[in-house]
């Protein structure tokens, strides 16, 4: 999950305050057209198109409807916000889409749909890249008729930190910046990294470890519970892709080297 916006004034001043506080992080900006609506909206929307970027643009329809099927099956009885990040990226979209609609209640780490809601009437947004749809001018004529808009470029901005001070510290920045749901979501994420990267550099120490050895007790040992003022923080990496990517982090950043199998503390 990521800190999100469209607003370029917005993200520059949260940007430059994280300069200041040397917070090292990456942005990625997006741009496409968006289709907004119920899914039963969306879904007929994209029937009345016209061409061959039709049938591109369906399959990827139905494959965000079964995503959002996938999460709201996961959050009827509730889950740890972090446990449902380990099944992708697209996750975190689908989440904020959610948080945005007023769909889930949060408490603690634990996200779970409320009991009145309607999935029916829920207004999502279907978004494909501008190089999908080669006819724009039709698309732009049919778009007049539905709650169809350009997209304007979104920013994606990723905390790239796994020191627990700094990711505090960020977030705290990001709190004036974006909305509760969003902000406590990712920090979640990002604290969750952080504290693993903290225990495995610490297991590490001076020695030199086989990689699958700690992979393999790491996984053994999820999932972790962390003493907080605020109650107990349940972390779980649930399989070695995740771990294996706080791995690469932590090698990008310098911290550990990784040859011959092996992994060994820089600093």
């Amino acid at each position: 999950m990521r800190l999100v916006t469209k607003n370029e004034v917005v993200k520059e001043a949260f940007l430059n305050e994280l300069r200041k506080e040397r917070i090292k992080f990456m942005v990625k900006e997006r741009l496409g057209y968006m289709l907004e609506g119920t899914l039963d909206e969306i879904s007929t929307t994209i029937n009345s198109f016209q061409g061959e970027e039709k049938e591109v643009l369906l399959q990827g329809f139905l494959n965000f409807k079964e995503q959002i099927n996938h999460a709201l099956e996961h959050l009827k009885e509730g889950e740890s916000i972090n446990h449902l990040l380990q099944e992708g990226y697209w996750m975190g979209d689908v989440l904020d889409q959610l948080f945005k609609n007023g769909a889930i209640a949060v408490e603690g780490e634990k996200a779970k749909l409320k009991e009145d809601v309607d999935v029916t009437r829920l207004k999502f947004q279907f978004r494909f890249p501008y190089q999908l749809a080669k006819d724009l001018e039709s698309i732009e004529k049919i778009a007049k008729q539905f709650a169809f808009v350009d997209l304007l470029p979104e920013y994606e901005i990723e905390i790239k930190e796994v020191e627990i001070d700094k990711i505090n510290r960020a977030f705290h920045i990001a709190a004036k910046y974006f909305e509760e749901d969003m902000v406590m979501g990712t920090y979640f994420a990002a604290i969750s990294q952080g504290i693993v990267s903290n225990e495995i550099l610490t297991v590490i120490n001076n020695e030199k470890i086989p990689k699958e050895d700690l992979v393999a007790s790491f996984l053994k040992a999820m999932p972790m519970e962390i003493p907080t003022e605020k109650g107990t923080m349940i972390i779980n990496v649930v399989n070695t892709k995740a771990l294996e990517e706080i791995l690469r982090l932590l090698e990008k950043e310098g911290r550990i080297d990784i040859k011959g199998g092996k992994i060994r503390r820089l600093k």
